[in-house]
This record gives structure tokens, C-alpha cells and sequence, in this order.
């Protein structure tokens, strides 16, 4: 299944808003990223930005679930999106 490249960043966009609605691990996505609180506000409608909290929501299945149970979207959407947005750089050999 393929998504686009609008379609990925909407999903960017919805992960980040369902992050910033979890405080618990905003503030893990935070400190592991380095991005304030500002950079949200700022950096939302950037590709690259929107990568890393896709990549960040990926690290964890169960962020991944609880993600796509509450917006309906199916278990690899986030993933594909992630790779969608970030291009050939994406590219995973295992």
C-alpha cells in the first residue's frame, strides 16, 4: 500500500497532535529529540520534523497501536509515512 506525500504529512501532523495530547510521553519524545515545546508550534508543517515523530511514535508498537486504535489508521500507515516523507534516506537493508 502506498500513501502520498500529502496523505503522509496529514498522518505526520495527527501523530504530533496525539503526542502533544499525551503528556507523559511528550515530554519522553522531548527529551529524546531535543525539540521544545516551541518547536512544535514551529516546526509542524515541516517534512523533516514530521519524520522524527513518526520515527519516534515507531520505536514502540504499543505507541503504535494506541496511535492508530484512536484515529483509526492501520498498524503500518505510520511507518509507510515515515518512509514516504523521508524519501530515499528511509531506506532499511534488514
Amino acid at each position: 500500500m502506498s500513501i502520498s506525500r500529502e496523505a503522509s504529512e496529514t498522518l505526520g501532523l495527527q501523530a504530533l497532535t496525539w503526542l502533544v495530547g499525551n503528556d507523559d510521553l511528550l515530554h519522553v519524545f522531548l527529551g529524546a529529540s531535543g525539540a521544545s515545546v516551541d518547536d512544535l508550534k514551529t516546526q509542524a508543517g515541516n517534512s523533516d520534523f514530521l519524520v522524527s515523530v513518526l520515527d519516534f511514535l515507531t520505536m514502540d508498537d504499543a505507541w503504535v497501536m494506541a496511535f492508530c486504535d484512536e484515529t483509526g489508521r492501520a498498524y503500518t500507515d505510520p511507518m509507510i509515512a515515515a518512509q514516504v516523507l523521508g524519501g530515499t534516506s528511509k531506506t532499511h537493508w534488514t
